[in-house]
């Protein structure tokens, strides 16, 4: 939640036309990551629960992507987008960790 809350601060320096563009997709893609952790512990299943970590991680993906899109129109400085980076990566890091442990558990009788 706390790149979540960094992407909305970030994200309200973008300019007013890309109101429902680009800061309104990186919203989206920010709090669908830690809204997919959520949801998916609380299903039934392992397996659901990796269908959801499996959705978080794509959407980090797509909020890193939107990111460097943002930066290469030269709406943020490098070094912004840099750590924003690099809290998307420690947070990708600990998703797939978490994703490798529960398929360990899956596939244990």
């Amino acid at each position: 939640m706390e790149l979540t809350r960094d992407v909305y601060r970030l994200s309200q320096r973008f300019p007013q036309h890309e109101l429902y563009g680009l800061t309104s997709q990186a919203r989206r893609a920010a709090v669908s990551v830690p809204a997919n952790i959520a949801e998916g512990h609380t299903r039934d299943s392992i397996k659901e629960f990796l269908h959801h970590i499996s959705f978080a991680l794509g959407s980090l993906a797509e909020l890193e992507t939107l990111f460097l899109l943002a930066e290469s129109l030269g709406y943020f400085r490098h070094e912004d987008v840099v750590a924003l980076l690099n809290k998307c990566d420690q947070e990708g890091k600990m998703l797939r960790a978490l994703q490798k442990n529960l398929k360990r558990k899956l596939s244990s009788p």
